[in-house]
């Protein structure tokens, strides 16, 4: 039982059958405290539970939590390697109580637990409690049988917990182990209490407490109990050993290091460097299961120090190539099993991880040389200049962490204030540039949020709800303190699961609130390079900044959304294989409703090619496989076959997102699509449920547009198109398989009715004089002429009636001018072939074409056509060739 794995279900399974319900890990980015960085410790999820805004239909609960320490408040990040018992990711153990349980049931769990469940020496342990907390001395000497002196009255805040200023607070009890007199140290509250002898083991917070303002504190109505217990030093305590490195866990990532770098760990000079490899790989691993990614801001940029102080270390050990990717099995074997999403996100872990210590590699090369150059001079004591230090950073892109740590051992300090003086006249001067022109000019206000917040921390990836911090509020292009029911504004958030159009999807809708406001964000946009910008309406109450918010996107609008652009990489990889690779797309629209996206391709779409599109598409679809994502240089990532979309910018990584495996074609048995994409997607192909072509059309020279729905739009159009079919059935009183013959059959009746007609015509209009007052056949210089004026017959028939004209004539000239019902002309000349040396049709017809108004005709010597915008001129017309044959 004395694995790390054993000892947390060992916990989780106690308190299971003590009645309490085991809730799984919550994300280590907190999605319901925006003023914490990383969760960081086990109640961060039920915090809503215990201020009674949140309803759980359980009142006991246990957990073993996911924590990271390493950014803000608790930043454990400088020690870890060097001290025994520091970490930047570490598991919390804990048991809560929301108003079921109190104290005397609380301490008679943990002490069971720990002497009965765990069998750990009780004359080993010792408790503290707040000094003025009797009923927990007295709990404590009654339940644990412990004598006055191992219960130790301390009366700092290390035994009073509280929430913040205001809320939910109470006395602490600390369970301690003692280690024995051969390790130095003392017990807590005395003048050795930092020494390592004395070691707590459990925490356990009485919330019996309200803190109503400063002065005030009242008793709460329901007291609760929030514990905790660190995994690794249980651990440790259960395996005799003292240090947490030595637990099992430790022992194998430490050993695959070892194995890595060909370095031994009991090596004094190497210790701490395998030791800071172990602890960054989980904490690494963990925060990009998570959602977090490698940045310059934020929770991306805490994940980029931890990464890259590991990648520093694996350097220290010798490694020339990217190592730490290479230990990412051996951590998943160690906690795949109690934590799924490092399985799921390993190929995006290892990914991130070989990107960047591939790029860090060329980074640290660069800078530590300039670096051993810039301080060549500087002897133990001294302090690099900031000047220096800054222009590592900003030009050569050598982090100000990593300066530090590689002057420390040469006893070398950095000036700190003038790092910060150099960035701050660099930020001047950048704002400077921002003045510019046009959008430039415009979007001013947004580069100066931009500069004083950092960018907005995007949650949505992996959550559509969540909390943040108002940071600025917009008003007609300025900054205001607060909003009001009724005002338009646009709001600026420390983090948001709201994704802000980019990239041909549109931007998100939803929810802003608090207790006393309810806003409806209308649209979000990106601002700024990374600033999101919720354009919103107050709809009550008031908003100020400063405020922290409750989030909530609109989630049936955001599926739709997902499902509509995953459907687009599929329809894109499917016209690339049926097409060609000419294929790209050359710009999109992702909307909640419909998709739309526009393709390089030189002619229209046949319906077969339209056909085997779509099918290629939703045989995707039905696999119903996971969507995964990894992050990649964008030279990698293009290497390996990724597409990169029209209009998007990259940085120097970017999101690689694949759907699929092929089936058909080149792609069979392949990855199917695979695209550089900032976009949201759906979590399986299978969400999208259909995707059904409605249109294709032409954009531009060489661009065609597709047109397309899926899920339940598309399944609403194959609905209202169903409906159609029967109506239309009904209509011709067949059954809807056998429109199409019937249709069929009356479009060739309908043809055959036309020709005849047309045949009518035709012999109606060689009939009589047509109604030109002037005889039908007359000879003119001896050449026979037919000229006549027809109604009723199409411009196109009318060359067919001077064939049979001249048919009739035999040798002579035909000239026919039809009147359409708006009175325009159409005219016709035709000329038998033992006369087209001496007449032209071209010429004559030309003469008609004057007369009616018209300019212009051709055609050939023995048949032309013209037109004309006046038919009240058609007698002129015909009598105008007459004319010019008579010479």
């Amino acid at each position: 039982m004395s694995g790390v794995n054993d000892i947390r279900s060992a916990f989780l399974d106690y308190f299971r059958k003590n009645g309490h319900e085991v809730v799984p890990s919550s994300p280590l980015v907190p999605r319901n405290d925006p003023t914490l960085m990383f969760t960081n410790a086990g109640m961060v999820q039920f915090k809503n539970v215990f201020t009674g805004l949140e309803q759980r239909p359980y009142s006991t609960a246990a957990t073993a939590q996911k924590c990271v320490r390493a950014g803000g408040k608790h930043n454990d990040l400088d020690n870890v390697g060097y001290t025994a018992r520091h970490h930047t990711f570490f598991e919390m153990l804990g048991n809560f109580s929301f108003g079921d349980y109190f104290k005397e049931r609380a301490i008679e769990l943990a002490w069971n637990l720990i002497t009965r469940e765990f069998g750990i020496d009780r004359d080993r342990l010792l408790v503290t409690v707040y000094h003025t907390d009797d009923q927990a001395f007295d709990l404590w000497k009654k339940i644990a049988g412990l004598p006055d002196s191992r219960i130790i009255r301390i009366a700092t805040s290390d035994n009073f917990w509280a929430m913040g200023d205001t809320g939910p607070c109470g006395p602490c009890s600390e369970i301690f182990y003692d280690h024995g007199d051969h390790i130095w140290g003392g017990p807590p509250g005395s003048p050795e209490e930092d020494g390592d002898r004395f070691i707590e083991i459990w925490n356990l917070v009485f919330m019996q407490f309200e803190q109503v303002t400063k002065d005030e504190r009242v008793d709460l109505p329901r007291p609760s109990i929030d514990t905790g217990m660190g995994l690794e030093r249980i651990a440790a305590l259960l395996q005799g050993k003292h240090d947490n490195y030595d637990i099992d866990l430790f022992r194998a990532l430490i050993e695959a290091s070892e194995e890595a770098t060909g370095v031994a760990a009991d090596n004094p000079e190497h210790r701490a460097s395998h030791r800071v490899i172990a602890d960054h790989l989980r904490s690494s691993a963990f925060l990009i299961a998570d959602g977090v990614l490698p940045s310059n801001e934020g929770r991306g940029y805490v994940l980029r120090r931890i990464m890259r102080r590991a990648m520093r270390h694996a350097q220290l050990l010798g490694a020339r190539e990217p190592l730490i990717w290479k230990l990412l099995p051996a951590l998943v074997q160690q906690m795949g099993r109690a934590y799924p999403e490092l399985v799921r996100a390993e190929a995006l872990i290892s990914e991130t991880l070989k990107l960047e210590e591939t790029r860090f590699r060329k980074t640290l090369e660069r800078g530590l040389s300039l670096l051993s150059d810039a301080s060549a001079n500087l002897d133990k004591g001294d302090i690099l200049d900031g000047e220096t230090a800054f222009k590592l950073y900003d030009t050569y892109g050598f982090p100000l962490d990593l300066t530090q740590d590689a002057l420390r051992n040469r006893g070398i300090g950095v000036d700190l204030s003038g790092f910060s003086d150099a960035m701050e006249r660099q930020k001047a001067e950048a704002r400077k540039s921002w003045a510019g022109s046009g959008d430039t000019a415009a979007e001013t206000i947004w580069f100066e949020l931009r500069d004083k917040h950092g960018a907005t921390d995007f949650l949505g990836y992996d959550t559509e709800t969540a909390e943040g911090v108002v940071q600025a509020i917009v008003r007609d292009g300025a900054t205001v303190e607060t909003a009001s029911a009724g005002e338009k504004v646009q709001i600026v958030l420390n983090q948001t699961p709201f994704y802000g159009e980019s990239g041909g999807q549109m931007g998100d809708t939803g929810v802003i609130s608090t207790d006393h406001a309810r806003l409806s964000v209308t649209d979000t946009q990106k601002k700024a390079d990374g600033l999101f910008v919720h354009n919103a309406v107050v709809e009550q109450g008031s908003l100020k900044i400063g405020d922290a918010v409750a989030l909530d996107v609109d989630h049936a609008r955001r599926a739709r959304l997902r499902s509509n652009h995953s459907a687009t990489h599929l329809l894109h990889e499917a016209l690339r294989e049926v097409l060609g690779t000419h294929v790209t797309q050359k710009g999109s629209l992702v909307a909640p409703e419909r998709l739309r996206f526009d393709v390089s391709h030189p002619k229209p779409m046949t319906a077969e090619e339209l056909k085997i599109v779509e099918e290629m598409a939703n045989e995707i679809i039905v696999q119903n496989t996971p969507v995964t994502t990894r992050l990649m240089s964008v030279d990698d990532a293009i290497a390996e076959g990724a597409m990169a979309l029209f209009g998007e910018k990259y940085g120097d990584e970017v999101r690689v997102v694949s759907m699929g495996t092929g089936i058909r074609g080149g792609k069979a048995g392949k990855p199917y699509s695979v695209e550089l994409c900032g976009g949201t997607h759906v979590g399986a192909t299978g969400e999208i449920g259909l995707v059904r072509i409605v249109g294709e059309s032409a954009v531009a020279a060489g661009v065609r547009r597709l047109e397309a729905l899926t899920g339940e739009a598309a399944r609403a159009y194959l609905s209202e198109q169903d409906e159609r079919v029967k109506a239309l059935a009904a209509s011709l009183k067949v059954q809807p398989a056998e429109v199409q013959s019937r249709v069929e059959a009356l479009l060739d009746e309908r043809r055959k009715l036309e020709r005849e007609l047309t045949e009518a015509k035709k012999k109606l209009a060689l009939a009589g004089d047509g109604g030109s007052g002037a005889e039908a056949v007359r000879e003119i210089a001896g050449i026979k002429f037919l000229g006549k004026v027809v109604t009723g017959v199409e411009p196109k028939d009318l060359k067919g009636l001077a064939d049979e004209g001249k048919k009739g004539l035999g040798s002579g000239i035909v000239a026919f001018v039809g009147v359409s019902a708006d009175d325009k002309a159409s005219a016709v000349v035709a000329v038998t072939d033992d006369l087209t040396t001496r007449f032209s049709a071209v010429d004559l017809v030309r003469i008609a074409s004057a007369a009616l108004g018209g300019k212009g005709g051709g055609g050939r010597p023995d048949m032309a056509q013209a037109g004309g915008p006046d038919g009240q001129r058609a007698g002129e017309a015909i009598e105008s060739v007459a004319a010019a044959l008579a010479g």
